[in-house]
Protein backbone atom coordinates (compact mmCIF):
# COMPACT_ATOMS: atom_id res chain seq x y z
CA UNK A 1 0.00 0.00 0.00
CA UNK A 2 1.39 3.17 -0.86
CA UNK A 3 1.88 5.86 1.68
CA UNK A 4 -0.11 8.72 0.98
CA UNK A 5 -3.48 9.16 -0.31
CA UNK A 6 -1.74 11.54 -3.18
CA UNK A 7 0.08 8.77 -4.51
CA UNK A 8 -2.65 6.12 -4.54
CA UNK A 9 -4.43 8.49 -6.77
CA UNK A 10 -2.18 8.51 -9.33
CA UNK A 11 -3.45 5.20 -10.35
CA UNK A 12 -6.65 5.52 -10.06
CA UNK A 13 -9.67 6.00 -7.12
CA UNK A 14 -8.32 5.48 -3.53
CA UNK A 15 -8.86 1.45 -3.23
CA UNK A 16 -6.65 0.01 -0.73
CA UNK A 17 -4.45 -2.06 -0.66
CA UNK A 18 -2.50 0.08 -3.60
CA UNK A 19 -0.35 -1.01 -6.54
CA UNK A 20 2.23 -1.34 -4.55
CA UNK A 21 1.52 -3.59 -1.65
CA UNK A 22 3.88 -5.01 1.25
CA UNK A 23 3.90 -8.61 -0.49
CA UNK A 24 5.57 -7.01 -3.62
CA UNK A 25 8.72 -5.43 -1.88
CA UNK A 26 11.71 -7.03 -2.12
CA UNK A 27 12.16 -6.64 1.93
CA UNK A 28 15.85 -6.91 2.37
CA UNK A 29 16.17 -3.93 -0.28
CA UNK A 30 13.30 -2.00 1.32
CA UNK A 31 15.07 -1.95 4.82
CA UNK A 32 18.70 -1.47 3.40
CA UNK A 33 17.70 1.58 1.15
CA UNK A 34 15.21 3.26 3.88
CA UNK A 35 17.68 2.79 6.67
CA UNK A 36 20.11 4.98 3.82
CA UNK A 37 17.86 7.12 2.67
CA UNK A 38 17.08 8.28 6.30
CA UNK A 39 19.83 8.40 7.88
CA UNK A 40 21.12 11.05 5.90
CA UNK A 41 17.82 12.87 6.51
CA UNK A 42 18.75 12.47 9.93
CA UNK A 43 22.25 14.24 9.48
CA UNK A 44 20.68 16.73 8.06
CA UNK A 45 17.58 17.18 10.89
CA UNK A 46 19.89 16.26 13.89
CA UNK A 47 20.51 20.02 14.74
CA UNK A 48 17.09 21.50 15.23
CA UNK A 49 16.45 17.94 17.64
CA UNK A 50 19.33 19.41 19.96
CA UNK A 51 18.00 23.49 19.79
CA UNK A 52 14.50 21.25 21.10
CA UNK A 53 16.59 19.38 23.57
CA UNK A 54 18.16 22.07 25.02
CA UNK A 55 15.72 24.16 24.91
CA UNK A 56 12.76 21.73 26.60
CA UNK A 57 15.76 21.45 29.69
CA UNK A 58 16.57 24.88 30.23
CA UNK A 59 15.17 26.43 33.65
CA UNK A 60 14.81 29.65 31.45
CA UNK A 61 13.24 30.39 27.82
CA UNK A 62 15.66 30.97 25.53
CA UNK A 63 15.40 31.65 21.87
CA UNK A 64 16.26 29.30 19.03
CA UNK A 65 18.95 32.49 17.24
CA UNK A 66 20.43 32.83 21.42
CA UNK A 67 20.70 28.87 21.82
CA UNK A 68 22.83 28.25 18.35
CA UNK A 69 24.95 31.39 18.62
CA UNK A 70 26.03 30.27 21.85
CA UNK A 71 26.76 26.86 20.76
CA UNK A 72 28.27 27.68 17.96
CA UNK A 73 30.87 29.87 19.78
CA UNK A 74 31.79 27.75 22.70
CA UNK A 75 31.22 24.37 20.92
CA UNK A 76 31.79 25.08 17.38
CA UNK A 77 29.53 22.89 14.92
CA UNK A 78 30.28 19.58 16.68
CA UNK A 79 28.09 21.20 19.08
CA UNK A 80 25.40 20.64 17.15
CA UNK A 81 26.05 16.62 16.78
CA UNK A 82 26.46 15.66 20.03
CA UNK A 83 25.36 11.96 20.55
CA UNK A 84 24.64 11.96 16.56
CA UNK A 85 26.52 8.53 16.56
CA UNK A 86 24.27 7.23 19.15
CA UNK A 87 21.54 7.62 17.17
CA UNK A 88 22.96 6.91 14.31
CA UNK A 89 23.35 3.71 15.41
CA UNK A 90 19.37 2.88 16.29
CA UNK A 91 18.68 4.28 12.83
CA UNK A 92 19.00 1.12 11.25
CA UNK A 93 16.99 -1.43 13.72
CA UNK A 94 14.45 1.72 14.42
CA UNK A 95 13.83 1.99 10.78
CA UNK A 96 13.21 -1.34 10.42
CA UNK A 97 10.46 -1.88 12.61
CA UNK A 98 8.62 1.47 11.99
CA UNK A 99 8.72 1.02 7.71
CA UNK A 100 7.44 -2.57 8.94
CA UNK A 101 4.71 -1.72 11.26
CA UNK A 102 3.74 1.04 8.85
CA UNK A 103 3.26 -1.56 5.37
CA UNK A 104 1.40 -3.84 7.11
CA UNK A 105 -0.71 -1.86 9.27
CA UNK A 106 -1.39 0.06 6.25
CA UNK A 107 -2.46 -2.57 4.23
CA UNK A 108 -4.60 -5.17 6.35
CA UNK A 109 -6.57 -2.02 8.52
CA UNK A 110 -7.01 -0.40 4.70
CA UNK A 111 -8.27 -3.38 2.99
CA UNK A 112 -10.57 -4.17 6.04
CA UNK A 113 -12.39 -1.00 6.39
CA UNK A 114 -12.72 -0.65 1.91
CA UNK A 115 -14.13 -3.90 2.41
CA UNK A 116 -16.69 -2.58 5.58
CA UNK A 117 -17.73 0.04 3.58
CA UNK A 118 -15.63 3.16 4.66
CA UNK A 119 -15.83 5.68 2.27
CA UNK A 120 -12.02 6.13 0.65
CA UNK A 121 -11.30 8.96 2.36
CA UNK A 122 -12.25 7.78 5.73
CA UNK A 123 -10.84 4.52 5.02
CA UNK A 124 -7.47 6.02 4.28
CA UNK A 125 -7.68 8.05 7.35
CA UNK A 126 -8.71 5.20 9.30
CA UNK A 127 -5.91 3.14 7.62
CA UNK A 128 -3.13 5.94 8.01
CA UNK A 129 -3.81 6.44 11.77
CA UNK A 130 -3.82 3.13 12.61
CA UNK A 131 -0.52 2.65 10.95
CA UNK A 132 1.30 5.68 12.60
CA UNK A 133 -0.19 4.20 16.17
CA UNK A 134 1.24 0.64 15.26
CA UNK A 135 4.54 1.88 13.75
CA UNK A 136 5.47 4.25 16.74
CA UNK A 137 4.83 1.88 19.41
CA UNK A 138 7.37 -0.81 17.76
CA UNK A 139 10.04 1.73 16.82
CA UNK A 140 10.07 3.13 20.58
CA UNK A 141 11.11 -0.13 21.99
CA UNK A 142 14.67 0.76 19.68
CA UNK A 143 14.36 4.68 20.39
CA UNK A 144 13.55 4.92 23.77
CA UNK A 145 16.87 3.94 25.20
CA UNK A 146 18.44 5.63 21.74
CA UNK A 147 16.67 9.01 22.98
CA UNK A 148 17.90 8.62 26.78
CA UNK A 149 21.34 8.01 25.88
CA UNK A 150 21.58 10.98 23.20
CA UNK A 151 19.58 13.51 24.45
CA UNK A 152 21.61 13.01 27.96
CA UNK A 153 24.99 13.79 25.22
CA UNK A 154 23.12 16.65 23.81
CA UNK A 155 22.62 18.68 27.05
CA UNK A 156 26.17 17.90 28.66
CA UNK A 157 28.34 20.73 29.11
CA UNK A 158 31.00 20.42 26.87
CA UNK A 159 33.98 21.59 29.23
CA UNK A 160 32.41 19.89 32.25
CA UNK A 161 34.85 18.26 34.97
CA UNK A 162 35.24 15.67 35.66
CA UNK A 163 32.99 14.88 31.88
CA UNK A 164 30.15 12.84 33.02
CA UNK A 165 29.87 10.45 29.35
CA UNK A 166 32.85 10.21 27.47
CA UNK A 167 30.37 8.83 24.61
CA UNK A 168 27.39 7.05 23.52
CA UNK A 169 28.79 3.56 25.17
CA UNK A 170 30.22 5.40 28.51
CA UNK A 171 26.99 6.69 28.55
CA UNK A 172 25.07 3.41 28.09
CA UNK A 173 27.45 1.52 30.13
CA UNK A 174 26.82 4.57 33.44
CA UNK A 175 23.39 4.33 33.20
CA UNK A 176 22.92 0.45 32.97
CA UNK A 177 25.34 0.50 36.01
CA UNK A 178 23.31 2.70 37.94
CA UNK A 179 19.80 2.60 36.90
CA UNK A 180 19.59 -1.17 35.48
CA UNK A 181 17.48 -2.28 32.37
CA UNK A 182 14.48 0.37 33.41
CA UNK A 183 17.12 3.39 33.58
CA UNK A 184 17.56 3.02 29.55
CA UNK A 185 13.57 2.87 29.32
CA UNK A 186 13.15 6.18 31.29
CA UNK A 187 10.32 7.63 29.99
CA UNK A 188 9.17 4.62 27.89
CA UNK A 189 5.51 5.39 28.99
CA UNK A 190 5.08 8.77 28.44
CA UNK A 191 6.78 8.17 24.70
CA UNK A 192 4.62 5.87 23.69
CA UNK A 193 2.06 8.26 24.95
CA UNK A 194 4.01 10.88 22.83
CA UNK A 195 4.79 9.61 19.64
CA UNK A 196 2.14 6.86 19.66
CA UNK A 197 -0.95 9.80 19.38
CA UNK A 198 1.48 12.01 17.53
CA UNK A 199 1.99 9.46 14.91
CA UNK A 200 -1.75 8.78 14.31
CA UNK A 201 -2.36 12.45 14.30
CA UNK A 202 0.01 12.95 11.78
CA UNK A 203 -0.82 10.25 8.98
CA UNK A 204 -4.50 11.39 9.61
CA UNK A 205 -3.82 14.78 8.70
CA UNK A 206 -1.36 14.36 6.15
CA UNK A 207 -4.22 12.03 4.56
CA UNK A 208 -6.85 14.77 4.96
CA UNK A 209 -4.82 17.86 3.90
CA UNK A 210 -3.71 15.84 0.92
CA UNK A 211 -7.44 15.30 0.03
CA UNK A 212 -8.33 19.08 1.09
CA UNK A 213 -5.38 20.50 -0.92
CA UNK A 214 -6.47 18.56 -4.30
CA UNK A 215 -10.00 18.93 -3.33
CA UNK A 216 -9.14 22.80 -3.50
CA UNK A 217 -7.58 22.68 -6.72
CA UNK A 218 -10.69 21.17 -8.62
CA UNK A 219 -8.59 18.64 -9.74
CA UNK A 220 -10.19 15.10 -11.07
CA UNK A 221 -8.87 11.54 -10.81
CA UNK A 222 -7.49 11.80 -14.82
CA UNK A 223 -5.41 15.10 -14.05
CA UNK A 224 -4.02 13.78 -10.84
CA UNK A 225 -2.85 10.93 -12.67
CA UNK A 226 -0.73 13.28 -15.03
CA UNK A 227 0.48 15.63 -12.99
CA UNK A 228 4.02 16.56 -13.35
CA UNK A 229 6.36 15.15 -10.20
CA UNK A 230 7.00 18.38 -9.16
CA UNK A 231 3.43 19.19 -8.47
CA UNK A 232 3.19 15.89 -6.41
CA UNK A 233 6.21 16.65 -4.77
CA UNK A 234 4.74 20.59 -3.83
CA UNK A 235 1.40 19.47 -2.99
CA UNK A 236 2.92 16.08 -0.31
CA UNK A 237 5.32 18.58 0.86
CA UNK A 238 2.66 21.23 2.20
CA UNK A 239 0.12 18.48 3.24
CA UNK A 240 3.57 17.28 5.79
CA UNK A 241 4.28 20.43 6.68
CA UNK A 242 0.06 21.28 7.36
CA UNK A 243 0.01 17.60 9.07
CA UNK A 244 3.63 18.06 11.35
CA UNK A 245 2.11 21.68 12.39
CA UNK A 246 -1.00 20.28 13.66
CA UNK A 247 0.62 17.10 15.71
CA UNK A 248 3.32 19.45 16.71
CA UNK A 249 0.85 21.97 18.82
CA UNK A 250 -0.96 18.85 19.95
CA UNK A 251 1.88 16.86 21.49
CA UNK A 252 4.97 18.95 22.21
CA UNK A 253 3.53 19.52 25.83
CA UNK A 254 4.20 15.77 26.64
CA UNK A 255 7.57 15.78 24.19
CA UNK A 256 8.82 18.49 26.41
CA UNK A 257 7.60 16.43 29.73
CA UNK A 258 9.38 13.30 28.14
CA UNK A 259 12.08 14.66 27.53
CA UNK A 260 12.82 16.24 30.86
CA UNK A 261 12.02 12.59 32.63
CA UNK A 262 14.70 10.91 30.51
CA UNK A 263 17.35 13.75 30.94
CA UNK A 264 17.28 15.67 34.22
CA UNK A 265 17.61 14.55 38.04
CA UNK A 266 16.99 15.60 41.39
CA UNK A 267 19.12 15.07 44.42
CA UNK A 268 18.32 13.85 47.69
CA UNK A 269 21.44 13.76 50.52
CA UNK A 270 24.00 13.33 47.71
CA UNK A 271 22.27 10.65 45.26
CA UNK A 272 20.78 11.43 42.28
CA UNK A 273 17.25 10.38 41.46
CA UNK A 274 15.17 10.28 38.65
CA UNK A 275 12.08 13.09 39.00
CA UNK A 276 8.65 11.63 38.44
CA UNK A 277 6.00 12.64 35.53
CA UNK A 278 4.31 14.76 38.89
CA UNK A 279 7.53 16.88 40.24
CA UNK A 280 8.23 17.02 36.27
CA UNK A 281 5.22 19.17 35.42
CA UNK A 282 5.24 21.07 38.90
CA UNK A 283 8.83 22.43 38.19
CA UNK A 284 8.18 23.39 34.34
CA UNK A 285 4.62 25.14 35.27
CA UNK A 286 6.31 26.84 38.55
CA UNK A 287 8.99 28.00 36.04
CA UNK A 288 7.41 29.79 33.27
CA UNK A 289 3.77 28.60 33.22
CA UNK A 290 2.01 26.44 31.01
CA UNK A 291 3.81 27.95 28.11
CA UNK A 292 6.87 26.30 29.36
CA UNK A 293 5.71 22.85 27.65
CA UNK A 294 5.56 24.55 24.46
CA UNK A 295 9.91 24.87 24.88
CA UNK A 296 11.05 23.93 21.74
CA UNK A 297 7.80 24.12 19.70
CA UNK A 298 9.70 25.93 17.04
CA UNK A 299 12.89 23.62 16.45
CA UNK A 300 10.38 20.60 16.69
CA UNK A 301 7.90 21.70 14.25
CA UNK A 302 10.87 22.67 11.83
CA UNK A 303 12.20 19.22 12.36
CA UNK A 304 8.65 17.52 12.08
CA UNK A 305 7.96 19.66 9.02
CA UNK A 306 11.28 19.14 6.86
CA UNK A 307 11.78 15.51 8.31
CA UNK A 308 8.12 14.58 6.99
CA UNK A 309 8.51 16.27 3.48
CA UNK A 310 11.83 14.50 3.10
CA UNK A 311 9.91 10.76 4.33
CA UNK A 312 6.56 11.57 2.08
CA UNK A 313 8.76 12.48 -1.27
CA UNK A 314 11.53 9.64 -1.17
CA UNK A 315 9.31 6.68 0.19
CA UNK A 316 8.06 6.26 -2.68
CA UNK A 317 10.85 6.40 -4.71
CA UNK A 318 12.24 3.44 -1.98
CA UNK A 319 9.21 1.50 -2.92
CA UNK A 320 9.38 1.23 -5.92
CA UNK A 321 13.17 1.07 -6.07
CA UNK A 322 12.10 -1.94 -3.46
CA UNK A 323 9.76 -3.80 -5.77
CA UNK A 324 10.09 -7.22 -6.94
CA UNK A 325 9.33 -6.68 -10.56
CA UNK A 326 10.79 -3.47 -11.65
CA UNK A 327 9.63 -3.43 -15.39
CA UNK A 328 6.12 -4.08 -14.48
CA UNK A 329 6.20 -0.95 -12.65
CA UNK A 330 8.09 1.21 -15.37
CA UNK A 331 6.02 -0.19 -18.12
Amino acid sequence: MKLSASEDDLGSDIHVPADIDWHMLDKSKFFFLGAAFFSGASAGLYPAMVLKTRQQVSSTQISCFKMSFSIMRCEGLRGFYRGFGTTLMGTIPARALYMGALEVTKTSVGSSTVRLGFSDTTATAIASAAAGLSSAMAAQLVWTPIDVVSQRLMVQAPNASPCRYKNGLDAFRKILFADGLKGLYRGFGISMLTYAPSNAVWWASYSVANRLIYGGLGWSDNIRRSESKATAVAVQGLSAAMASGVSALITTPLDTIKTRLQVLDKEENGVRKPLTMLQTVRNLVKESGLAACYRGLGPRWASMSLSATTMITTYELLKRLSAKNQESLTS
